[in-house]
C-alpha cells in the first residue's frame, strides 16, 4: 500500500521563493475553471466514510451518479455491499408545518402535534419512545403514536422560558448547536432535567427593522458587561407524570449554570455552577428525587475557567473522566465520583482534544491531541493506569478520526499543507491496514498550483507562533506584492492548520493576480494551551494586535512585501482585529474590510466579555485600552466597515458608534450596511458582499480594473 509520508517543511526563518521555469510551462486555471467549474482530475472527490454498523463493518458512500449511496464495507476483507436501512436510517422527529412529525428507521411517519402552536426542539428520549418538546415557552413530552401529551410547565411566557435558552445562554454557554434547546434526558429516559429562565431583569436591547411603510422593533433581552442576567433555575421531572422538582440553588444569586451531566445510571443529575466572575467552577451531584445537592469537584483560576466539556462516566460507579486546563495546558484527569483524583492520564506541554472513547474493559481510553505539533491532530490512547500516551497514527500528517464502537479499528483522513485528502483504515495498534482513497488526481501535477507553507514567526516578547503564506503563482523575489490577511483571532479559535487547502478555488484566483495571502494566529488562539490565553486576561485584543504587527513585520523582512498595501479582513472577533489593525496599528495595516465587528467591548454580551475582561466598573482601564474607538484617530488606511442592520449577536450599535466617532474626527472610510441581515450574510446580500470584496480588492490592492469576467459571471 503506498501512503506519501513525505515530511513537511516547518520554515522558521525563510519561505521557499524559487519558482521553476518547469513550474511556469504548467498549465494554469482559467476564470471559468476557478469561478464556474473546476477541471477534473486535479482533486477528485473521494468516498466518504460515515460511521459504522458494528466494530468491524463501516458505513461507505459512494458517488453514483448524482446521488451517493450507502455500503457496508467489512474491515478484513474490504467486501462492500448496499447497506441496510437499519444500517444507516435511525429514527428522527422534525418540525414540518410547524408541527412535530415522527418517522422511524423504516421511513414510516408518524404526525405528532396538530395545533396552530409552532412545537420546537423535539427530541428522541435514549430509548426511542418519547418525544419532549417545548411550545410558548413551556415544556412538553409526548409518546411516538402522538399521545399521552404532559403539559410540565405552565408559566412559559415572553420573559419566562421552560427549556428554551435565554439569549446569552443559547450564545455563549449552551451554544449555537443547541437551536435554544435547554432540556436533558436521563440515559433511562425515566427523567428531563430542563432550565428555566426569568428574563425580566434583562434590559432590552431594540434592534430596527425597516421592512414596510413604518418599520418595527424586535426588542432582544440582551445582557451586556455589568447589566442584570437572566435568573435561572434547574428543574427535573419525571418523564410519565406531571410535578417539578427544582435543585437547591438560590435563582436571585449572580451566577451561571453549565451543561449538566446525567450519571449512567440516571441516578444522579451533575450540575455545574460558576460564580459571575467565572473563576470559580463548581461541579454538584443532585437528586433528583428531592433536588438536594453536594459539591463534588471545585476548580478555582487566576484568570477564567471555561466550561467542562467531554466528561465521561465509568460504569459500577468506578469514575469519571474530566478535561481541564488548570495546568495551563488540557489534559485528562481520571476521578472517582467524590471528585478525588485517581491518575493524572495525560500531561505536559501540550493539548488534548477529543475524548473519543473509553475502554472500560481494556481500561484505556482513546482521544486525540495536539501533541507531535499544535498545528495536527493525531489520535493516541493511554491506560486509565497511567502511563505514556500511545501514538496511533502517522506521519507529519493532521488526522480526522472515526473511531469502530468498541475501538478494534479507525479510519484516518489526513493531510497535510503540500499533501491532498488520503484515507486509511488502521488497527488499535496503529497498524495501517489498506489505504482507502487518494483524492489526488492524475492531472494535479500537470498544473501550476499555489503552495502555502508554514512559517513560524516570533513576537517581540520571543514567543514562537504559525502562520500560513500563501505566495503567488509564478513568485519572483525582487517584486513587491501585495499582502491579504485573512483573521479570526478569538481566544481558543484558532485558524493556522497544517492541513490541505484546495487549491482551485478563490485562493487559486488571488495567486495568479499576485496577492500573497496570510493566515495568522496568536499566543491565544491554542497553540500555548491556557498559559497562552491567560495573556490576554482583562486586555483582550491588545497581545492579539501586537502579535499580528510583529508577524507582518517578520513578513516584511523578506523584502518581497509592499508595505503600502498590507490588508486585512475578518468578521465578529476577526471585524474587531482588522478594526484594530487599521486604527492601533495604523502605521502597519494600510486596508482593511471589518465585518460586523465589535468595536467596544462594553458593548458585546456579558457571559463571553466578562470571562476575559471582568466589567466595566472593575476593568475601565481595560475596556478603554481593547476598544478601536480609542484609537479611531489614528485611521489614515482604507477602512470599509460593513455590518448586518438586524445583528443580534455583535449589534449594529457597534458599527454606528465607530462611525460616529470617525465623522466627528473627520476621517475618511467606508460604510456599507445589509438591511435586514443577521450576524453574517445570506442569499443576495451573501453575493453582493463577495462581489463588493472583490471590486475592494482590485480597486485598493491591485490597482486596477475589475476583470470583465466578473461582471458577466454576477448577472
Amino acid at each position: 500500500m503506498m501512503i506519501n509520508k513525505s515530511r513537511i517543511i516547518l520554515l522558521a526563518g525563510t519561505v521557499c521563493l524559487s519558482a521553476s521555469a518547469f513550474s511556469q510551462q504548467k498549465k494554469e486555471l482559467s476564470f471559468s475553471e476557478v469561478y464556474e467549474k473546476s477541471p477534473k482530475d486535479i482533486i477528485n472527490a473521494i468516498p466518504v466514510q460515515r460511521g459504522w454498523a458494528d466494530d468491524t463493518h463501516y458505513i461507505e458512500y459512494r458517488p453514483e451518479g448524482q446521488q451517493s449511496k450507502p455500503y457496508t464495507v467489512d474491515v478484513k476483507t474490504g467486501n462492500a455491499v448496499p447497506s441496510a436501512p437499519a444500517q444507516v436510517n435511525v429514527a428522527t422527529v422534525t418540525i414540518k408545518n410547524r408541527d412535530i412529525y415522527y418517522k422511524d428507521a423504516q421511513g414510516t411517519e408518524t404526525r405528532i402535534t396538530n395545533d396552530t402552536i409552532e412545537e420546537k426542539n423535539p427530541t428522541l428520549s435514549p430509548d426511542g419512545k418519547l418525544i419532549a418538546f417545548t411550545r410558548n415557552n413551556d415544556l412538553y413530552k409526548a409518546d411516538i403514536t402522538g399521545k399521552n401529551e404532559i403539559r410540565y410547565t405552565t408559566d412559559g411566557s415572553d420573559v419566562i422560558y421552560n427549556g428554551w435558552a435565554s439569549w446569552v445562554y443559547y450564545e455563549e454557554i449552551l451554544g449555537r448547536a443547541t437551536r435554544y434547546k435547554a432540556f436533558w434526558w436521563s440515559p433511562d429516559s425515566k427523567r428531563l432535567a430542563f432550565m428555566r429562565f426569568d428574563d425580566s431583569q434583562v434590559p432590552v436591547f431594540p434592534i430596527y427593522n425597516s421592512s414596510g411603510q413604518h418599520g418595527f422593533l424586535e426588542n432582544t433581552r440582551y445582557p451586556k458587561p455589568g447589566d442584570k442576567n437572566p435568573e435561572v433555575k434547574m428543574g427535573i421531572v419525571n418523564a410519565d407524570r406531571e410535578g417539578i422538582v427544582w435543585t437547591d440553588f438560590n435563582a436571585k444569586d449572580d451566577q451561571y449554570f453549565g451543561t449538566p451531566f446525567w450519571m449512567a445510571d440516571s441516578k444522579t443529575l451533575w450540575m455545574q455552577w460558576m460564580n459571575r466572575d467565572q473563576n470559580d467552577l463548581i461541579i454538584y451531584s443532585v437528586t433528583p428525587t428531592d433536588g438536594k445537592k453536594k459539591v463534588i469537584y471545585e476548580e478555582k483560576q487566576k484568570t477564567w475557567i471555561d466550561w467542562f466539556d467531554d466528561m465521561y462516566f465509568l460504569k459500577n460507579g468506578q469514575g469519571f473522566i474530566l478535561k481541564s486546563d488548570k495546568s495551563g495546558y488540557g489534559h485528562f484527569y481520571y476521578m472517582d465520583l467524590n471528585g478525588k483524583l485517581k491518575k493524572q492520564l495525560t500531561s505536559g506541554k501540550w493539548r488534548v482534544a477529543n475524548l473519543l472513547m473509553v475502554d472500560e474493559k481494556a481500561q484505556e481510553i482513546f482521544f486525540t491531541a495536539r501533541k507531535e505539533a499544535t498545528t495536527r491532530f493525531d489520535l493516541y490512547r493511554v491506560s486509565l493506569k497511567g502511563g505514556e500516551p500511545k501514538r496511533l497514527t502517522f506521519g507529519n500528517y493532521d488526522h480526522t478520526i472515526s473511531l469502530s464502537p468498541n475501538g478494534s479499528y479507525f479510519i484516518s483522513n489526513f493531510s497535510n499543507l503540500q499533501t491532498p485528502p488520503q484515507t486509511a483504515l488502521l488497527d488499535k495498534n496503529g497498524k495501517i491496514i489498506r489505504q482507502l482513497a487518494n483524492s489526488k488526481g492524475p492531472e494535479f501535477s500537470n498544473y501550476n498550483l499555489p503552495e502555502t507553507n508554514l512559517v513560524y514567526y516570533k513576537t517581540r516578547d520571543g514567543l514562537e507562533l504559525p502562520m500560513t503564506v500563501t505566495l503567488p503563482l509564478n513568485f519572483d523575489a525582487s517584486k513587491k506584492y501585495p499582502v491579504w490577511i485573512s483573521i479570526y483571532g478569538g481566544p481558543d479559535a484558532g485558524t493556522v492548520y497544517d492541513r490541505f487547502k484546495s487549491p482551485v478555488g478563490q485562493n487559486y484566483w488571488w495567486a495568479k493576480e499576485g496577492v500573497i495571502q496570510v493566515a495568522i494566529d496568536n499566543r491565544s488562539a491554542g497553540h500555548l494551551g491556557k498559559t497562552g490565553m491567560n495573556y490576554i486576561y482583562r486586555q483582550l485584543g491588545k497581545y492579539e494586535i501586537d502579535d499580528y504587527v510583529d508577524a507582518v513585520n517578520f513578513l516584511k523582512t523578506k523584502g518581497y512585501v509592499n508595505e503600502n498595501k498590507v490588508g486585512i479582513t475578518g468578521g465578529s472577533f476577526g471585524g474587531y482585529i482588522t478594526a484594530m489593525a487599521l486604527t492601533y496599528a495604523a502605521d502597519v495595516f494600510t486596508h482593511g474590510i471589518a465585518n460586523f465587528s465589535p468595536t467596544d467591548w462594553a458593548l458585546y454580551d456579558t457571559h463571553y466579555t466578562e470571562r476575559f475582561m471582568d466589567t466595566p466598573q472593575d476593568n475601565a482601564e481595560g475596556y478603554k485600552i481593547t476598544a478601536p474607538l480609542t484609537y479611531a484617530e489614528k485611521l489614515k488606511g482604507t477602512l470599509r466597515i460593513v455590518h448586518g442592520t438586524m445583528d443580534d449577536n455583535v449589534h449594529m450599535q457597534n458599527s454606528i458608534q465607530l462611525v460616529n466617532k470617525l465623522q466627528d474626527l473627520n476621517k475618511h472610510f467606508e460604510f456599507m450596511l445589509y438591511p435586514g441581515e443577521r450576524h453574517g450574510f445570506r442569499g443576495a446580500k451573501s453575493r453582493h458582499s463577495a462581489q463588493e470584496n472583490t471590486r475592494f480588492m482590485y480597486q485598493y490592492m491591485l490597482d486596477k480594473p475589475l476583470p470583465a469576467e466578473f461582471s458577466n459571471y454576477w448577472k
